[in-house]
C-alpha cells in the first residue's frame, strides 16, 4: 500500500502540494485530476522522488520512502517507474535500446556503463514490445515514431524496470483520440494483467472515468476530491475546474465516456 501523509511541497512563497493525505491499496487505477498548475505532476515527482517534499512523508508497504539515499533510492525508482508526458526517450538511439534502459538496476555497473546487454534482458524488452504490438519497431529510431508509438515504447521501458507501481504523468496529453485509447488501455492491461499499481494525471475528465477505479481531485495543490468516479457530482466538479465545471462535467456524462475499441487489442 502506498500511504502519503502530509505531504507538503513549496517552491518559495507557493505551495504546489499542501498537506495531501492519500492511502493507495495495492493494485488500484487511481486517476488525478484537476485544472493545469493543480499540483498533480508535483505529486507525482515527490512520491518518484524526482523532488523533494517539504514536509510530510511517503511509505510503500510500511518501509519509509522520504528519506532514501544513494542505492536505496535507485532501487524505489526503479520500483516505481516514471512515464512522462513528454516520453524521454533518446530519439538517436533503436527502440529495443530505449526499451533496455529500464532494465539498467538489474545489471552490474560495468555492463550498464557499456549497455551489454545479456540476452535474457534483450528477451525481456522484445516482449514487452510484443505485449504492446510495436515488437516490429525494435531496430528503428525512436525518433522516426509518432507520438503514440513513443509512448507505448516508455511504458514498456517502465514495464522492464519490473516495477511494484507506475506513475504516468499526463501521458497523453499531446496525442489525438486513437493514440489516446492505445495508450490509456496499455495502462489499464498492465494494471490488470500484473496487478502494477498505477497513479496517471489525466486533464480530461471523460478519460479518467473511462479508466480508472479512483479519482483523486487536486486544486491549488489541496485534496478537494477522493471517491469512485460516479462520485465526483457537480459540487465537486466546481471546487476542481471553477468556471469550466459545465463544460467539463457536460464532456463526462455517462456514456460518452465509454472507450471505442482499438486496433491494439485486435492484435493481443
Amino acid at each position: 500500500m502506498l500511504i502519503i501523509e502530509g505531504l507538503t511541497r513549496r517552491f518559495g512563497d507557493r505551495v504546489a502540494v499542501d498537506d495531501v493525505c492519500l492511502e493507495v491499496p495495492r493494485g488500484a487505477f487511481v486517476g488525478i485530476i484537476g485544472r493545469s498548475g493543480a499540483g498533480k505532476s508535483t505529486l507525482l515527482r515527490l512520491v518518484n522522488r524526482l523532488a523533494e517534499p517539504s514536509a510530510g512523508r511517503i511509505l510503500w508497504d510500511g518501509a519509509e520512502v522520504t528519506g532514501l539515499r544513494g542505492r536505496a533510492l535507485r532501487d524505489w525508482r526503479a520500483r516505481c517507474a516514471m512515464v512522462f508526458q513528454g516520453f524521454n526517450l533518446s530519439g538517436r538511439l533503436d527502440v529495443l535500446t530505449n526499451v533496455l534502459v529500464g532494465r539498467l538496476n538489474k545489471v552490474p555497473a560495468h555492463r550498464s556503463l557499456l549497455c551489454l546487454w545479456s540476452d535474457a534482458d534483450r528477451a525481456v524488452a522484445l516482449a514487452a514490445l510484443e505485449r504492446f504490438d510495436i515488437a516490429e519497431l525494435a531496430a528503428q529510431r525512436a525518433e522516426h515514431l509518432s507520438g503514440g508509438q513513443q509512448q507505448r515504447v516508455a511504458i514498456a521501458r517502465a514495464l522492464v524496470q519490473e516495477p511494484e507501481i507506475i506513475l504516468a504523468d499526463e501521458p497523453i496529453a499531446s496525442l489525438d483520440p486513437r493514440n489516446t485509447r492505445v495508450v490509456m488501455e496499455a495502462l489499464a492491461r498492465i494494471n490488470r494483467d500484473y496487478g502494477i499499481t498505477v497513479l496517471c494525471n489525466l486533464h480530461s475528465l471523460d478519460i479518467a472515468r473511462s479508466y480508472c477505479d479512483r479519482l483523486v481531485g487536486l486544486s491549488a495543490g489541496r485534496l478537494v476530491f477522493d471517491g469512485a468516479p460516479d462520485a465526483l457530482d457537480a459540487d465537486a466538479a466546481r471546487r476542481l475546474y471553477g468556471l469550466e465545471a459545465a463544460d467539463v462535467m457536460d464532456a463526462a456524462r455517462p456514456g460518452l465516456a465509454s472507450p471505442a475499441p482499438s486496433p491494439f487489442l485486435a492484435h493481443t
